[in-house]
């Protein structure tokens, strides 16, 4: 089976996930216990009028209609799932039950998705690279004084929970020494008058700072690792013995031949990461009050807001398929012994 028959067979299987993931996420909302958000914010954003109430029930799929005296008609299980299953091929995610406004709208208009990519971002390609570079370095120097060190401020930072090192880096840097905000994206001051473009980068990196130095601190002990692991393997080879003995610099030794052999296990880590962005870091966004997709979704599990939650489930699981599915591809492009069958 060549590329194209494989990129086919792929995709099946890519769309058949897509719809399992569509189901579980529609049988998790309809079987979880406790009130429905909907319920509990109809008579306050309708302001006690009736009819008002009727149409929200109608607009949010509780209602298909009312009888006579008033009594909701609740659609079956099977048209509600009907319903869910077109909105979330087409991303209508309907409307938030926080503010009203569409799904869609307060995740991408109000800047939550920018800020989040902003964060998870930076966070994911910085951890990636240092811990990519520091586990070539030290699969290098196994045994030495260096491994172990890295090897236990690795292990440190990555088994500490986020709302620790949070904590920590804003008494520290804060408080203690005020050289950063404490939290949020930019200061209230931009209310009044936006700044010059160079102040506006500099303050949205001091606001960045802190809470990208937390999730940095907390995913690179997991590449380092990892990444020590696969070059442990890889620098045993006879090619890498081979490519010693024909002269060429450790640096091309370590870089070009042995982590190309090793980076396989790297990709998918990579991949996953990358596929999670979106999901927000909900406690980092919580702690430093950045106004991310994490905290969005924090606070709609306080509201039993359903269609957020729905849709941030749904999104987060497109992204990690797709991103493995990249991974897959990428693996053949790395590696040539890779056969597409």
């Amino acid at each position: 089976m060549g590329l194209r028959g494989y990129l086919v067979k792929r995709l099946l299987n890519t769309a058949i996930l897509v719809i399992f993931v569509i189901i579980v996420n529609f049988a998790i909302f309809e079987l979880l216990p406790g009130p429905n958000g909907a319920l509990a914010n109809l008579t306050g954003r309708a302001h006690g009028n009736p009819q008002a109430i009727q149409n929200l029930q109608i607009n949010l799929g509780l209602c298909t209609g009312f009888t006579a005296d008033n009594k909701c008609i609740a659609p079956s299980v099977w048209d509600k799932f009907a319903i869910y299953f077109k909105n979330m091929l087409t991303f209508q995610f309907g409307q938030s039950q926080q503010s009203g406004n569409s799904v869609l709208s307060d995740m991408i208009s109000t800047g939550r998705l920018w800020n989040t990519l902003t964060l998870l971002g930076t966070a994911t390609a910085v951890s990636l690279a240092v811990g990519i570079f520091l586990g070539v370095l030290v699969a290098s120097r196994r045994g030495t004084l260096f491994d172990s060190s890295m090897v236990t401020v690795s292990l440190t930072t990555f088994s500490l929970p986020t709302f620790f090192m949070g904590l920590v880096l804003l008494l520290v840097f804060a408080l203690w020494i005020p050289l950063f905000p404490p939290g949020g994206v930019t200061p209230s001051s931009w209310i009044l008058g936006t700044p010059s473009l160079p102040d506006q980068i500099l303050t949205r990196i001091r606001y960045l700072f802190l809470p990208a130095l937390t999730l940095t601190l907390f995913f690179y002990g997991g590449n380092l690792l990892l990444t020590r692991a696969t070059m442990g393997e890889a620098l045993t080879e006879d090619y890498i013995t081979t490519a010693r003995a024909k002269g060429l610099s450790e640096r091309v030794v370590l870089f070009k031949h042995a982590l190309k052999n090793a980076s396989l296990p790297i990709v998918t880590n990579a991949a996953l990461a990358f596929g999670g962005i979106l999901g927000g870091a909900i406690i980092t966004e919580t702690i430093f009050t950045w106004d991310g997709l994490g905290l969005w979704l924090y606070h709609a599990i306080g509201w039993h807001d359903f269609p957020v939650l729905q849709a941030m489930f749904y999104i987060i699981a497109l992204c990690v398929i797709g991103a493995n599915l990249i991974s897959d591809i990428v693996y053949g492009m790395i590696d040539p012994r890779i056969k597409y069958e």
